[in-house]
């Protein structure tokens, strides 16, 4: 009786205290979630199913469970259209650009979390700033830029704008070395790390690159791995920028191949879903993974100590 009774007690002293307006923002908020979330399962159910249906089938039970489940779509893209050739182009692409973008992101919110200087207030509103700016203005000087130093038509040219944080996918976008929502991320949860910490490394004698790496670095794990997934999944899904910058059927990633399924959707209707099921696994994958950590992560970077 004694553990039910202090159970209670704790229930009621941490129980949301919360108006009635509140409450009915809340409740509008879950199910407006809810059926978003019902409706993304349903499509991705039906997609599934579609995949797994021969052509014939496909034509006359576009919704309803397959008639006999065959993978024989999954073999046609796999084989047939070299689809693990595209795929191996976007992991190329992924993890060159987020790991560049981690990298210049991590040391550019480092510094202008933790040091003074001039010009300081203008480097973070331009950073703001860019978040306003829509990715299609900054399309031609790209594509004549790397034109000019002969990197159109290139996966690693296509790397170094994905490094620069420049990606339809990430929705935000600057134009100098980063992304504007991992360099906030970044900075807001730096401000969070005691700055005792840095100066006895200081008086130890080591140097802000040695008390970054070897101090700070570890401390934002939950952090990095957040902005690492946010980043990821932007440009694995990207479409624009390949597509403006990428002519070479070479150099295609995942998305590309599915917008040309799409283009001849009907004559191949099952490639196309089978495709697309291909191109959603990794994602579906990471975020089972790490979600808890993008939680974690986003939280930490929130909130100011």
């Amino acid at each position: 009786m004694g553990k039910e009774r202090l159970k209670k007690r704790f229930r009621e002293r941490n129980r949301e205290i919360l108006s009635p307006s509140a409450k009915i923002v809340r409740w509008i908020f879950s199910i407006v979630l809810l059926l978003y979330t019902s409706i993304t399962i349903f499509v991705i159910g039906i997609t599934v199913m579609d995949s797994m249906k021969s052509k014939g089938d496909l034509v006359t039970n576009f919704v309803g469970l397959p008639k006999a489940w065959t993978l024989e779509n999954y073999v046609k893209v796999l084989t047939e259209e070299n689809l693990l050739r595209y795929a191996a182009n976007s992991v190329f692409l992924v993890v060159v650009g987020t790991l560049g973008c981690l990298f210049l992101g991590a040391l550019t919110a480092y510094g202008i979390s933790r040091f003074e200087f001039r010009g300081k207030g203008f480097i973070v509103a331009y950073f703001l700033i860019g978040m306003m700016v829509p990715i299609q203005v900054s399309v031609l000087p790209l594509f004549l830029i790397l034109r000019t130093i002969g990197l159109l038509n290139n996966l690693l040219g296509l790397a170094l704008v994905y490094v620069s944080g420049i990606s339809l996918g990430c929705l935000f976008s600057v134009g100098i070395c980063q992304n504007a929502v991992q360099h906030i991320i970044f900075q807001k949860f730096f401000q969070t790390i005691p700055m005792a910490m840095e100066e006895s490394a200081r008086m130890d004698g080591a140097g802000d690159f040695k008390i970054f790496f070897r101090i700070i670095v570890p401390l934002c794990k939950p952090v990095i791995m957040t902005v690492a997934l946010i980043t990821a999944i932007g440009q694995w899904n990207d479409f624009y920028m390949p597509m403006v910058l990428l002519g070479k059927r070479s150099t295609y990633t995942l998305t590309l191949i599915i917008y040309q399924y799409i283009g001849q959707f009907t004559r191949h209707m099952g490639e196309s879903m089978a495709a697309v099921i291909i191109t959603l696994i990794p994602i579906i994958v990471l975020y089972f993974l790490f979600s808890s950590q993008i939680v974690e992560g986003i939280s930490g970077g929130a909130v100011k100590g």
